[in-house]
């Protein structure tokens, strides 16, 4: 029997596991994954050396041809060299670049995306920090049909998972990156033989998760204390959550929000100091800050923080 020829298109880590999944178990279930596509190698670290992407080092420890185009738009040659491959599906998960219609009709069977949110809730580049940060209880996966639009094809499966009330989007990246290699190993004998119906979307219940960036991470001490901690706790590990003190940045990486404190203090001031943390008021509420990481230094505790210095009645931000 001849097996299945698959490209896999993927870059970060949250790939990785869907990768290995398919390198895996996919001979045993007659998948063979012919080449994967990644993004470029990217300077990287202190020094900005060239580093490969986390699924480029898994194909070449499995000997699986790798590309790497700048563009799928605008490179007829590379478009060319992948309907080259013959392939019967591809894999995309977080691929980063743009796949043109040319590109999603190449395979026999299309293309599947591997997808970080119960669509059609969060479409989009970060889905997993934004459910964190809109304070969502219940997140997931789904197995993707894609199309010209920006996630809004057909579903073929989906897995949900409870969002905990001290999840990080560290930490909901993770798992989701297992729950979607086991999710798409149950998709796919079922879109493979044709039995498998994908499910369209309502693009009426369609929210989009905008892409990260470092303005957002900045805390504005007016919000609710518990808005505050979820921007934390969604900014943990990239881009961090951050305010400032005697204007230098200070990164929070863990905090604790009591919205049931009422202190006559303006939002940002530090009402309170000791073992537990630094408490800081806010639009509602208090914000204690558990750890943090002043500009040029590691991560600490706020225990450590305040070894060395006087808060009460100073102001963040």
């Amino acid at each position: 029997m001849n097996s299945t020829r698959v490209i896999f298109a993927g870059t970060p880590e949250f790939a990785v596991p869907s990768l290995a999944a398919l390198l895996d178990a996919g001979r045993a279930a007659g998948l063979e994954v012919v080449a994967v596509y990644t993004q470029p190698d990217r300077p990287a670290g202190r020094g900005q050396k060239l580093q490969a992407s986390p699924v480029k080092a898994l194909a070449q420890a499995h000997a699986v041809p790798v590309f790497q185009p700048e563009s799928l738009k605008r490179d007829a040659d590379a478009v060319a060299q992948l309907r080259a491959l013959d392939a019967d599906l591809m894999v995309v998960v977080a691929y980063g670049l743009l796949l043109p219609v040319a590109v999603l009709e190449a395979p026999r069977l299309g293309c599947l995306n591997v997808h970080a949110s119960l669509l059609p809730r969060w479409r989009g580049a970060a889905p997993i920090q934004r459910a964190v940060l809109a304070g969502d209880t219940l997140g997931g996966v789904c197995i993707m049909g894609m199309e010209a639009g920006l996630d809004t094809g057909p579903v073929y499966h989906r897995v949900e998972t409870p969002i905990g009330p001290r999840e990080t989007g560290g930490s909901l990246h993770d798992r989701l990156a297992i729950l979607g290699a086991s999710a798409l190993l149950a998709a796919l004998p079922g879109i493979l033989d044709g039995s498998s119906v994908p499910e369209p979307q309502n693009d009426a219940l369609a929210t989009y998760a905008h892409k990260l960036t470092k303005e957002a991470a900045c805390i504005d001490w007016t919000q609710p204390a518990d808005a505050i901690e979820r921007q934390v706790r969604a900014f943990d590990p990239w881009p961090v959550a951050q305010t400032s003190l005697d204007g230098a940045v200070l990164r929070v990486w863990d905090a604790e929000a009591d919205e049931g404190a009422a202190i006559p203090a303006a939002p940002g001031e530090v009402v309170a100091t000791g073992k537990t943390g630094i408490v800081v008021a806010t639009g509602r509420g208090t914000l204690r800050i558990v750890r943090l990481q002043p500009a040029g230094k590691k991560p600490m505790s706020a225990t450590d923080f305040l070894n060395a210095r006087h808060l009460d009645g100073r102001r963040l931000g």
